[in-house]
């Protein structure tokens, strides 16, 4: 295995802009381009200061969740999807290309996706570009509140994309890659299945609420970062601008996260981008080799555990499928799917 010298990554803390305002789909679309022209120029000064900085190459950018759309709000599934969702061979992503291209690193952000075999439906996805411009890593939300999931279309999609598609990790250049989205950050199975996968560096996403307080997102990384003894690149928005929500009410704490669980560097409010640090593959590898009390993932025994959770009660897969086929749901499928599951919990004696 080829040994990856020392590398900074950044967490860039951007505003993001909502296309909720937008009178249609065209200036919903120029709005988005826009700014994808704009992020490049700040990722390029911060990368000129990091380095003059601290003396190592920049090779990992990531970027906000949604930054360049926000969430849908009110907007149906499908209306969103016309409006804001980028299409993999889509203007959008050539545009995000250039842009890992002409800085020459890795960019790691998230967005709204369509995909042709599920017309209709957006996939809220975490992606990775290269510094050839290609993206290398297309991971696409599992556990959200009110976004269609794989799992909703779980048949199709494992036909379509099979496993490696659901759990993708990219080995690159500056290691093994995988992305975890938003709030998934508070699930330990997310990470733990990309960690058996051979996950290195999660980038994770988010648009949540910054507080000087430990929120559970922030313990969660932590603890993300030291059970898989990997590095955890959050990073959060700077507020949400064009909706109705006040500007900062998703703000600050980018941070970056060692694997000893160990904050490395952590951002305040607004936009900034001082959530940086350096990332050591070579060392992380190496402590991974070594057993010892602190080697979380050589400890391990999935199947001790694999039973219970085959026998939990949860949200069963190929809800938005009938008869094969995928059907977009109203917005209310959300509520009552999950209030279907906490009448199981509650027949089994969980809650």
């Amino acid at each position: 295995m080829n040994t990856i010298e020392p590398y900074a990554a950044v967490a860039m803390q951007l505003t993001a802009r909502s296309v909720e305002r937008c009178p249609d789909t065209a200036a919903a679309r120029a709005q988005i381009l826009a700014q994808i022209a704009e992020v490049e120029g700040q990722i390029r000064s911060a990368r000129i200061f990091i380095e003059q900085f601290q003396g190592r190459p920049v090779r990992l950018a990531v970027l906000p969740e949604y930054l360049f759309t926000s969430y849908p709000g009110p907007i149906g599934i499908s209306q969103f999807a016309e409006r804001a969702a980028f299409a993999a061979d889509g203007p959008e992503y050539a545009a995000l290309g250039g842009v890992a291209e002409r800085l020459g690193l890795f960019l790691a952000g998230n967005a709204y996706e369509s995909d042709p075999h599920f017309p209709g439906f957006y996939f809220q996805t975490s992606f990775v570009i290269d510094p050839a411009g290609a993206v290398v890593l297309r991971y696409r939300r599992l556990l959200s509140m009110f976004a269609p999931s794989p799992h909703d279309v779980w048949d199709a999609y494992l036909d379509h994309y099979g496993l490696d598609g659901v759990f993708p990790v990219a080995d690159t250049a500056i290691g093994r890659i995988a992305a975890i989205a938003s709030e998934e950050i508070l699930y330990p199975e997310v990470a733990r299945a990309m960690a058996f996968r051979g996950a290195e560096v999660f980038v994770h996403s988010s648009s949540e609420i910054g507080s000087p307080l430990a929120t559970a997102k922030d313990v969660a990384k932590r603890a993300r970062a030291w059970e898989n003894m990997a590095y955890v690149i959050s990073a959060n928005t700077a507020g949400i601008a064009d909706c109705a929500l006040p500007l900062a009410s998703a703000d600050g704490n980018s941070q970056i996260v060692g694997p000893n669980g160990k904050l490395l560097a952590q951002s305040l409010s607004g936009e900034t981008f001082t959530a940086f640090a350096e990332i050591d593959i070579a060392h992380l590898r190496s402590s991974r080799r070594v057993p010892a009390m602190t080697n979380s993932l050589a400890r391990q025994r999935p199947s001790l555990f694999a039973p219970v959770y085959a026998d939990a009660p949860g949200q069963e897969a190929n809800g938005m499928l009938s008869n094969g086929a995928p059907q977009v749901p109203e917005r209310d499928h959300f509520l009552r799917a999950q209030a279907n599951v906490i009448a199981k919990l509650s027949i089994a004696g969980v809650i």
